[in-house]
């Protein structure tokens, strides 16, 4: 397996299993990347990583906050010391605060925006600045939500910092395009995460019915995102920039 050879990747919010990162980074080693994974629980994202050495990948873990600019240029730091250049980013950390608009206060806002949106900010600049400074090319994918493309109840601090996820990258493409430096946005519908795992405990009578919306009529997996992000990651989508891919069983066709 080799559409990431001689890769170098970063991916955060890559602690959790089952999880959006931790399949992503698991993906990217399968392919031949490096991978350097980073999530706030430094315990679980250490597992993660060992378990892809152990499987004969090549990974390091690192604690990261990603609303903290300066753990973010630690992390570029310890990269470019290890590792000498980037070429791909996987800005996957984000968390889901849901409240309607009579109970969402401003630290929910304040918080829902500095880890899903500001983060997103801080990484997507150091890794177009690197991969500047490495002569242009590579491929930063940003991970939204369908969240950020319709309206849902419930989701309006959520849906705002993935929305303004999907804009921001298409804006920064246009500036880094001639560049060849790729900036995409990946937008999950319902997957089997522990966070998904997590809310269908809790509201078990749901479960039908959100199944019964999927037209596919079933979760998906994370690696269904996994394998998208992977082809986003190689030079297979040399092409693309710009452009939002939609993993969601067709929820949001209907």
């Amino acid at each position: 397996m080799t559409r990431l050879k001689e890769k170098i990747a970063l991916v955060t919010g890559a602690a959790s299993i089952p999880g959006l990162g931790s399949a992503t980074a698991i993906r990217f080693a399968q392919e031949g990347a490096r991978v350097f994974l980073t999530d706030i629980d430094e315990a679980g994202v250490n597992g993660v990583a060992d378990d892809i050495n152990k499987n004969g990948g090549n990974a390091t873990a690192m604690s990261h906050d990603v609303s903290s600019e300066a753990d973010w240029d630690e992390v570029f730091g310890e990269i470019i010391d290890r590792a000498g250049r980037l070429d791909v980013l996987v800005n996957n950390a984000g968390i889901a605060l849901l409240r309607t608009i009579d109970i969402l206060n401003t630290d929910d806002w304040m918080k829902q925006n500095d880890v899903n949106m500001n983060s997103v900010f801080y990484g997507t600049q150091r890794a177009v600045r690197e991969m500047r400074s490495q002569g242009g090319g590579g491929s930063i994918i940003n991970m939204s939500s369908i969240a950020g493309q319709v309206g849902m109840p419930g989701c309006a601090a959520y849906s705002a910092s993935k929305g303004a996820v999907r804009m921001f990258s298409k804006s920064i493409a246009m500036e880094t395009a001639a560049e060849k430096i790729r900036v995409n946005t990946v937008h999950p519908g319902v997957i089997m995460t522990n966070m998904q795992k997590t809310a269908l405990v809790d509201n078990a009578d749901a479960y039908d019915a959100i199944v019964n919306s999927i037209p596919m009529k079933e979760f998906g997996d994370p690696m269904d995102v996994a394998n998208m992000n992977l082809f986003l990651a190689s030079d297979e989508s040399q092409y693309i920039t710009g452009a939002e891919f939609v993993v969601d069983g067709g929820l949001i066709a209907q």
